[in-house]
């Protein structure tokens, strides 16, 4: 009885638990959302998205393969769901090969619920459909990094949800649509690097309190800011670099504390910098003013903002002195290209990027001698107004990584002492000053690190140190116009990423080829040992191994540029004019052997150097005839062996060298008929002369008769006395950077018209190739005439 009443009981117990977990799963079904799978429509309109665009074996979308009608379209790759609904309402691409425009009626302008639609750099071309403006619930919109065109539309305004746009690195243009007011829950606004034209559209945007990012960098807007900017109290960066804004800058920008970057570079903003009622809160970073056109004093407006870490007024017309400053964040200071003066303060020890050049700064606060200088990374003072001696406190900046101290007064002797300081350096740029003395042979003992060496322009004595072996990433040496009395250095062909070497106009002697001392640079692209005492004859050989020189550049290169990490400069004369050009392309190849006393043949094997651009070997004592190799260097654009002993004829086969515009064949005992081509017929007269049994110059200098010139004469010619044309000089400044210019491929050569007894007289060139401040290629320089004055 007891054993049937406990089994009755437990039978009870068991059935009233499986009724409350039955009435528990009801309630909990009841009370969750019913889920929906993607509805038919929703999926049709995304089959139609993904085809429209062409899909190959060599154009294929692998994230497209899950999109078909045997699974649910809310599980398709970018694709996501609202959980309830089933609508789509996100689709996320990035970086996927769609190739093709968007079309007015395509099916993605049917996911009239997405909120999300991202084609960042899908290769989307063509314009933007105005159907885009059906998608009214977007609220984030990303198209940026594609190559979408013409103006956006006006429809785009009904995108009144919109709190993120980017339009960013299209080809977008024309004005910005009136419509864009509508946007006031925009947050993020990105428009940069298109070709929009017209006012800045902030205007527009006034009524987006709640904007935060506002970037219209890189576009064609030119006109003033708005006067009152402090609506937009919740901005935090702000962008409107490299467009043409012009006028003053509001100080109600400043005013808005919220703001973290500011960046106005390379625009035409006017004015003196003064702010007031800034926020004593401010959390301002980062400001960009550099490469406008701001004047008067800095004053003391940068302590209004003590959260400052980088501040760039480069470029501008700033006059007067450094001010006290407490910024004690501040890590990257750019003062360049400005009219500032004094002495630079103790305060500026502690910035680890300092870059003062081009100013006419001319001493050092005390606190410089007896400051710790660990911070400094990076040092640039050149072109400024310093004077006497290197300051002792150059010794203790470590771990700088570039020094530049070039074209200033600085005199005396380059201390042993500095060997501290270039142990981690990188750049060394001391050119262009009054240094005198000789190197200490181990003053580059320890600078594995060491790129570049520039101590060119100085008057600098004894020899090269031979601890610049130990420098094993060194790409650039320029040491010239100094006094350096010393061999050639070929120790130094065993360094592995040597590009450029510059020893011109020293006191270097000797041969260059010694028979057991391997010749060695296999990177050397540029080499200038003009203007030496060098001697002796170069093997056949001789250019065998230069690797670098025999590679032609087809490959893509990420960077055009050598040493694009650096901040760079050229000069070149272009058609007479001093231009200044950014940057040198890779493959620019080079050599200037011009101004020694070689003798022998030419070496054969300089043919096998496929990516040179330019060849000097003038005014030296090279005999036989023209190596018929050169016919192989296809990139040639200069050619000069005048002044030397050469016979034989000139190979015809150079008039195949398309590239070839400046060429100099004269004084030399060459023969024979000259090459008929559009690059020989251009050239000027002069390049032939001296070289009685040449034949085929009617086409170039007309018909004339040169008569012997008498003793006088010949001296006249052999002193060249006036420049008149320089057709090439490309320095590189070194800023804390280095490296070369690029050579422009065809260069006109204009030349005053002298009377015809005068061009009958003068017949000598006399052609250089020289470095200027660091290194200048080829300069060509007619001092004596040749010409018929009827041909110009």
């Amino acid at each position: 009885m007891m054993i049937s009443n406990q089994s009755s009981y437990f039978s009870s117990f068991v059935t009233l638990y499986f009724f409350f977990f039955l009435v528990a799963l009801v309630l909990h079904t009841f009370a969750s959302p019913m889920l929906h799978y993607c509805r038919h429509d929703q999926r049709d309109a995304l089959l139609d998205f993904k085809h429209e665009f062409p899909v190959n074996e060599s154009n294929s979308v692998p994230s497209l393969n899950s999109w078909n009608k045997s699974s649910d379209c809310c599980d398709w790759e970018n694709v996501k769901c609202d959980a309830k609904s089933g609508n789509v309402i996100s689709l996320y691409f990035k970086h996927i090969s769609l190739n093709n425009s968007l079309k007015p009626n395509s099916g993605l302008f049917k996911l009239q619920h997405l909120r999300n639609l991202t084609l960042r750099d899908c290769h989307l071309h063509g314009v933007i459909p105005s159907s885009l403006g059906n998608l009214s619930h977007l609220t984030h919109l990303d198209l940026r990094e594609n190559d979408l065109v013409g103006e956006v539309p006006i429809s785009i305004g009904n995108l009144a949800q919109l709190e993120y746009l980017n339009l960013d690195n299209n080809q977008l243009s024309g004005y910005i649509p009136l419509s864009f007011s509508n946007f006031t829950k925009l947050s993020y606004f990105h428009i940069s690097n298109n070709q929009f034209t017209g006012e800045c559209p902030l205007v527009l945007l006034s009524l987006a309190t709640s904007l935060s990012v506002l970037d219209i960098s890189e576009n064609l807007f030119k006109s003033t800011l708005p006067s009152d900017m402090s609506g937009f109290h919740n901005l935090k960066y702000f962008y409107v670099f490299r467009n043409s804004l012009f006028g003053y800058v509001p100080r109600s920008l400043f005013m808005i504390p919220s703001l973290i970057m500011v960046n106005l570079r390379e625009n035409q903003f006017k004015g003196s910098i003064e702010f007031r009622n800034t926020s004593s809160s401010s959390m301002l970073q980062i400001l960009n003013l550099g490469q406008n056109k701001f004047d008067g004093p800095i004053l003391n407006f940068i302590t209004k903002f003590p959260n400052l870490e980088h501040l760039d007024l480069h470029d501008n017309n700033f006059v007067g002195s450094i001010p006290k400053s407490n910024l004690v964040k501040l890590e990257y200071l750019d003062l360049s290209n400005n009219k500032l003066e004094g002495k630079i303060p103790g305060w500026l020890r502690s910035v680890q990027w300092l870059i003062l050049s081009h100013n006419s700064f001319s001493s050092f606060g005390k606190s410089w001698e007896v400051s710790d200088l660990t911070q400094i990374q990076m040092l640039e003072l050149g072109s400024n107004s310093f004077r006497g001696p290197l300051p002792d406190w150059i010794c203790k900046l470590r771990p700088v990584i570039f020094l530049d101290m070039s074209n200033n007064s600085f005199s005396g002797s380059i201390p042993q002492c500095l060997s501290n300081t270039i142990s981690g350096l990188q750049e060394l740029n001391l050119r262009n000053n009054n240094l005198s003395g000789v190197l200490h042979p181990d003053i580059f003992l320890n600078t594995t690190f060491l790129s570049s060496v520039d101590i060119s322009n100085n008057q600098l004595e004894g020899k090269l140190p031979k601890s610049l072996i130990n420098c094993t990433t060194l790409e650039l040496l320029n040491v010239k116009s100094n006094r350096i009395k010393d061999t050639f250095p070929s120790w130094l062909g065993s360094l592995p990423s040597l590009n450029v070497m510059i020893l011109r106009e020293n006191e270097f002697y000797g041969p260059l080829y010694h028979p057991h001392v391997s010749i060695g640079f296999q990177s050397l692209k540029i080499i200038d040992i003009s203007y030496n005492h060098f001697n002796g004859t170069l093997p056949p050989f001789y250019f065998s191994k230069w690797r670098e020189m025999a590679t032609l550049s087809e490959e893509y290169l990420d960077s055009m540029y050598m040493y694009s990490d650096f901040r760079v400069s050229m000069e070149m004369v272009n058609k007479g004019v001093d231009t200044k050009f950014e940057w040198i392309l890779k493959d620019f190849k080079a050599i200037d052997f011009s101004g020694n006393r070689f003798f022998g043949k030419i070496p054969e094997s300089v043919g096998s150097l496929k990516g040179l651009r330019l060849l000097n070997l003038s005014s030296n004592g090279f005999t036989n005839d023209i190596p018929q190799s050169l016919a192989n260097l296809t990139n040639l654009e200069a050619l000069d062996l005048s002044q030397n002993q050469l016979s034989g004829q000139i190979p015809q086969d150079l008039a195949s060298l398309s590239f070839l515009s400046i060429m100099n064949f004269s004084h030399n005992n060459l023969q024979g008929p000259i090459p008929r081509s559009t690059q020989f017929q251009r050239q000027n007269c002069s390049a032939f002369m001296d070289n009685p049994r040449l034949y085929g110059l009617e086409d170039i200098c007309g018909k004339i008769h040169v008569p012997n010139p008498t003793p006088q004469e010949s001296e006249d010619l052999s002193e060249p006395k006036e420049q008149v044309i320089s057709w090439i000089s490309a320095g590189i400044a070194y800023g804390p950077g280095v490296f070369c210019g690029e050579v422009m491929r065809k260069v006109p050569i204009c030349l005053d018209v002298l009377s015809a007894d005068l061009c009958h007289r003068r017949a000598a060139t006399y052609v250089r190739w020289r470095s200027s401040l660091s290194i200048s290629i080829l300069e060509l320089h007619y001092d004596h005439w040749m010409l018929n004055p009827s041909s110009l």
